[in-house]
């Protein structure tokens, strides 16, 4: 088996179920690793696959699409590249995840920053994840 297909990013692991967005909007855990806030929640019924995720940017600090669109393609590129942990850790404890990783800062991003930021984000919210694991037993 090649490492090849564990690099993409397509339509099963996008999250874009309403009535997951809305609970996860609701009653999500937050951080944040700036300029990167994270809402997550561990999603009790089966989903098609283990960590849905969705990117935005706000409309009132961005008020150009092709500005909001550029985040969140960036934001996707990186999350892409650097979720092997992130899925490894789901599978290895049997969880399934949504989140959403909005980006806050006022400046467009910087590929290079996003670059470090990820790995960082990705590590604490696998400790984040596993906290939860061990109130829950």
């Amino acid at each position: 088996m090649t490492d090849t297909p564990l690099y993409t990013f397509n339509k099963q692991e996008k999250l874009k179920s309403r009535k997951l967005l809305e609970a996860l909007f609701a009653n999500g855990k937050t951080f944040l690793v700036f300029p990167v806030k994270v809402l997550y929640m561990v999603v009790e019924e089966p989903l098609d696959f283990p960590v849905k995720v969705g990117v935005g940017a706000s409309s009132k600090k961005f008020k150009r699409a092709m500005d909001r669109n550029r985040i969140k393609r960036l934001l996707r590129e990186n999350y892409r590249l650097q979720k092997q942990p992130l899925h490894h850790f789901t599978t290895a404890h049997n969880k399934q995840v949504a989140v959403f990783l909005m980006y806050i800062d006022k400046a467009l991003p910087d590929n290079k920053l996003l670059q470090k930021k990820m790995p960082m984000l990705i590590d604490k919210l696998i400790t984040a994840l596993g906290e939860n694991n061990t109130v829950a037993h």
